[in-house]
């Protein structure tokens, strides 16, 4: 069975305020995309089944602001394993899901830039508050190149 895997990198942080990297909050501009990747995932994404979100502040908000777009929103797993910088971390993460049919892994960069090259087999950006959306055959195949890139970038999404 098809499973759909989209990819959303947090929006900008604020580098300004005094805050560990744990805690650094969302930018008004990174607010702002969140809540615009939310409406497209309203409009354009798959029906989500879980959503699977780093456990740091910049990532938890950017899921609320664009989850808030939805008309049912998926549930929600925090995930310290997905506050990662490694696209090893986050691989285990999409292998060990389990029957849900669409999932969205909010993350960080390098860790989902190195993660989406891993599931298509070739290099793509992720910049701040961008969406991948994927097709892939199964959960305990990611990462063998055979993940197709459905949608990529920020809203509008292309």
């Amino acid at each position: 069975m098809t499973r759909n895997l989209v990819l959303l990198r947090h929006g900008k942080s604020d580098w300004d305020v005094p805050a560990t990297d744990r805690e650094r909050p969302l930018t008004a501009r990174g607010r702002r995309q969140a809540r615009e990747a939310g409406e497209w995932l309203a409009e354009h994404g798959p029906a989500l089944d879980l959503a699977v979100v780093s456990t740091a502040r910049r990532t938890t908000q950017t899921w609320e602001l664009a989850s808030a777009a939805l008309a049912d929103p998926p549930p929600v797993r925090p995930e310290e394993a997905a506050y990662s910088f490694s696209a090893t971390d986050l691989l285990g993460l999409v292998r060990a899901l389990g029957d849900e049919r669409a999932v969205v892994l909010a993350g960080h960069d390098p860790a989902l830039e190195d993660l989406l090259d891993a599931l298509v087999g070739r290099p793509v950006r992720m910049r701040t508050s961008e969406l991948a959306v994927l097709e892939l055959p199964g959960w305990d195949t990611a990462g063998d190149g055979a993940a197709r890139l459905v949608a990529h970038g920020r809203p509008p999404v292309a």
